[in-house]
């Protein structure tokens, strides 16, 4: 039995903890809980390779697709912190195999999917049991591995996510264009299938069971009301192409705005219970800023590469595959530098965090000043650009939370990590949902029939210039961060 601190009131809570497993035990459980990270990362991107095939194979429209990646990232974001609280709740291994055994269903169900409607709930389903998985990766971990394992372990979930970082263009690309049994894309998701076969085969023998003695209740109208209340934002915003600019649409803004403010009343006045967002965590300024610098330096990720890999494969008429390898030099730079990030993050980590986001803008504005003619660039220039890109993001986006967090007083670090982790995900799908709408608006709006590369190069710059803009402004919001991050956060 150990004691950590609540992240609400600072009093201890009872950790219902195994006894720490090692060796070989040990190595089979990390296996299995990093088999289910791996596929929650690959899923956030491998289908924006694959994007471009899944509109042309299902009818999908520009919004649809925009729906396809943004539905799994706002629903993993709605469903991260509650997960967590399931899991300290009713067992984080129960829940572990709960969220795989779903998220294996999802993907099957998105594989099958015969419309752009199934696909676009089957992935907001997978999103959502994602949202129950990837939260127990962290709990099993820590209660279950002994301290020194427990480093190894951190240490190989980082290896896991730069792993993923790669593979997902690379593997998109490739089942996409091998067309294996003739499935094309819908092999990205019957990928995940045999994967979770084993990895539940394995983890119902192996994984440890362990849970927290906190008595607290779950929050369930607080998500759902910070859910439907974003969902309402997103909704008008991705749909303006197809909706245009009419009053149902600010109907929808006002009712999510309207949704959040109860939302937040909500939160204050919860009694009993642990929270999903403390509105007392907004008095701490070091927070309040964290929460706009995520809010724009994960906003910019997401559509980046949507509409980057449309570009290529609509505009330049690259395959999957070739499009995986152009975006392969993104992957190799942030690996790079994440390491270097992470190590240097607890003497300067506000100053790689503004170098890291200084230097995104400037590949984003190279890579505009590539494009802008309306010629294909090459693969070597294209490269390099996307290369620059990714040694800023390694800078950056392993830290960002822990920075934010040197700010945030020891009790109240549990409950603004897990916003903050949230906040990412969700900034996100709203950096999709504005900045496509922008690209396909500009694509669409060609008075030249239909679109050409010249089209979809100028549509393009627009993302880029707008993208290095937000970057800049995020490199001066995060001036006001803490100057360094703490140390052996999880």
């Amino acid at each position: 039995m150990t004691a950590s601190p609540s992240p609400r009131k600072g009093t201890p809570v009872t950790e219902a903890s195994p006894t720490p497993i090692v060796g070989a035990g040990a190595t089979a459980a990390l296996l299995v809980v990093l088999f289910g990270s791996f596929m929650d990362l690959l899923d956030a991107t491998i289908v924006t390779v694959a994007a471009p095939a899944v509109a042309q194979d299902l009818g999908a429209g520009d919004a649809q697709i925009q729906w396809t990646i943004a539905a799994y990232t706002l629903t993993l974001g709605a469903g991260l912190i509650t997960g967590g609280r399931l899991g300290d709740q009713y067992g984080r291994k129960r829940l572990f195999m709960i969220g795989l055994a779903g998220f294996m269903v999802t993907s099957a169900l998105c594989a099958l999917a015969v419309d752009p409607g199934m696909l676009i709930g089957m992935r907001a389903g997978q999103g959502l049991t994602a949202g129950i998985l990837v939260p127990q990766v962290f709990g099993i971990i820590r209660a279950s591995f002994a301290p020194a394992e427990r480093a190894k372990a951190f240490g190989a979930y980082g290896a896991v996510q730069g792993l993923a970082s790669v593979a997902g263009p690379l593997l998109g690309g490739l089942l996409v264009d091998i067309n294996l049994f003739g499935l094309g894309w819908r092999t990205i998701f019957w990928i995940n299938v045999p994967v979770s076969v084993l990895a539940l085969v394995i983890g119902a023998k192996v994984l440890p069971e362990s849970r927290s003695a906190s008595t607290a209740r779950l929050d369930l109208m607080g998500a759902l009301l910070a859910a439907a209340g974003i969902l309402l934002l997103l909704l008008p915003i991705i749909q303006t192409e197809t909706w245009g600019r009419t009053w149902a649409g600010y109907v929808l803004l006002a009712a999510g705005t309207g949704l959040l403010a109860i939302f937040l009343v909500h939160e204050r006045r919860l009694v009993g219970k642990e929270p999903v967002f403390d509105p007392a965590l907004l008095r701490i300024r070091a927070f309040a800023v964290g929460l706009g610098a995520s809010v724009l330096f994960f906003g910019g990720i997401g559509s980046y590469f949507l509409t980057l890999s449309v570009y290529l494969q609509e505009g330049t008429g690259r395959t999957a595959w070739e499009t995986g390898l152009v975006i392969l030099p993104y992957a190799l730079g942030s690996i790079i530098t994440s390491g270097l990030g992470v190590a240097l993050a607890a003497r300067a980590g506000r100053t790689l965090l503004i170098i890291g986001s200084l230097t995104i803008a400037a590949s984003q504005l190279v890579l505009w000043f590539i494009v802008k003619d309306g010629d294909d660039p090459g693969y070597w220039l294209l490269a390099l650009a996307l290369f620059v890109g990714g040694l800023g993001l390694g800078l950056a986006a392993p830290i960002l939370v822990n920075v934010v967090l040197a700010g945030v007083p020891g009790r109240n670090a549990g409950a603004a990590g897990g916003v903050l982790s949230t906040v990412n995900q969700v900034g996100g799908a709203v950096g999709i949902a504005v900045l496509g709408t922008i690209f396909f608006a500009s694509v669409t709006g060609s008075a030249t029939g239909a679109p050409a590369l010249p089209d979809y190069s100028h549509a393009f710059g627009i993302v880029l210039v707008v993208s290095a803009a937000l970057y800049l402004i995020t490199a001066l919001v995060m001036l006001a961060l803490p100057k360094a991050a703490i140390e052996h956060a999880e």
